[in-house]
């Protein structure tokens, strides 16, 4: 049951990575394939009937963490506190920026809040991808089950590192523009005219760039976490979802050169749900490496509540997850084709 509960708790955050990542994205790209304000009101049109949906599977992940691993909810929010504060307000300043922003029709008031958007679009895939880093290379967990870590200290690996450091930010930067290639096939498939061509134009040069990373991130963790890559032989789920992401970043460049949007971007959600699978399978059941002493890991069997707790918690999510994707297929069905900008006083 503890094995069941990891994956679906990882299942939960890979979700939330897939879907937020396209709005993201489009944030990222935001002022660079939007010139106008009535492009830059298509790029909000594409994901203004989603983002709000997209990010409630961040807290529907955070409560299967909860409900099932209580110690690694705890010990993470402690441990990452400042990070943590910085990614609430980036994602309060995204949804005041989206919202805000059409409020007054003038244009240095348009501009603020579409800085701010970008900025904090930039931001939050960054802060996620270093504490991704961070459970890769693992955090200074002591006897009591927490740690607490500066934002930063040296940038060098050690028993007691900071948030950030190389590795953590070579992590970020990868997700960053992993983030930012994921959005750029999401509007070249939703958009037309000059913010498609844009799109069209970046994917590829996004796309060429993730695989660049992708390789030197791969042999960064390697040199942090070596036995990550020999769990690999014996987890034959890691050889499922690397097959996966290999699928879909193969499905990513065809469906750019052929000029089809839709596998493209079905591509980049494959290459995205299959890394962070592969990752999830190789550091099992470890959730949060200690640097300090092996003996002080908190693991999928050593941090998770009850069997009772497990499997009440088990029945209701049967119930909710497929209530969750229904609602997510039917609002893509809803909103389906080329978006169009709003008229002023209307929408985004």
């Amino acid at each position: 049951m503890e094995m069941l509960w990891f994956w679906l708790v990882s299942v939960m955050f890979a979700i939330y990575v897939v879907m937020d990542g396209f709005d993201f994205g489009a944030g990222i790209l935001h002022l660079v394939v939007a010139k106008t304000n009535e492009e830059r009101r298509e790029v909000l049109g594409a994901i203004g009937p989603l983002w709000d949906g997209n990010e409630v599977w961040l807290l529907a992940g955070g409560g299967s963490l909860f409900l099932a691993f209580p110690k690694v909810l705890a010990a993470g929010f402690s441990g990452f506190y400042l990070a943590m504060w910085l990614v609430v307000w980036c994602l309060m300043l995204r949804g005041i920026s989206i919202e805000f922003r059409s409020h007054v029709q003038d244009g240095l008031w348009r501009h603020f809040w579409d800085t701010t958007f970008s900025v904090s679009s930039v931001l939050l895939p960054v802060l996620f991808g270093a504490a991704l880093g961070n459970v890769l290379r693992g955090v200074p967990l002591d006897g009591s089950g927490y740690f607490g870590m500066p934002l930063w200290t040296n940038f060098r690996l050690g028993p007691q590192p900071g948030v950030l450091d190389w590795y953590t930010v070579l992590i970020g930067v990868f997700a960053l523009v992993t983030v930012a290639a994921h959005g750029s096939v999401f509007l070249a498939w939703k958009t037309e005219g000059p913010v498609h061509d844009r799109s069209r134009a970046l994917s590829m040069n996004l796309w060429g760039l993730v695989l660049v990373l992708w390789i030197l991130a791969s042999v960064a963790t390697f040199m942090v976490n070596p036995g990550l890559f020999r769990n690999l032989p014996n987890a034959p789920l890691a050889w499922v979802a690397t097959l996966l992401f290999l699928a879909g970043l193969l499905v990513v460049f065809v469906g750019i050169l052929r000029e089809r949007f839709l596998m493209a971007f079905l591509g980049s959600g494959a290459f995205i749900l299959g890394l962070l699978a592969a990752s999830a399978a190789c550091v099992y059941p470890v959730m949060l490496k200690s640097t300090l002493d092996p003996a002080f890991d908190l693991t999928a069997l050593n941090a998770s509540v009850g069997l009772h707790g497990l499997r009440t918690g088990l029945v209701w999510w049967l119930i909710g997850f497929p209530i969750a994707i229904g609602y997510i297929g039917l609002l893509f069905w809803l909103h389906r084709g080329k978006v169009k900008a709003a008229g002023e006083g209307e929408g985004y």
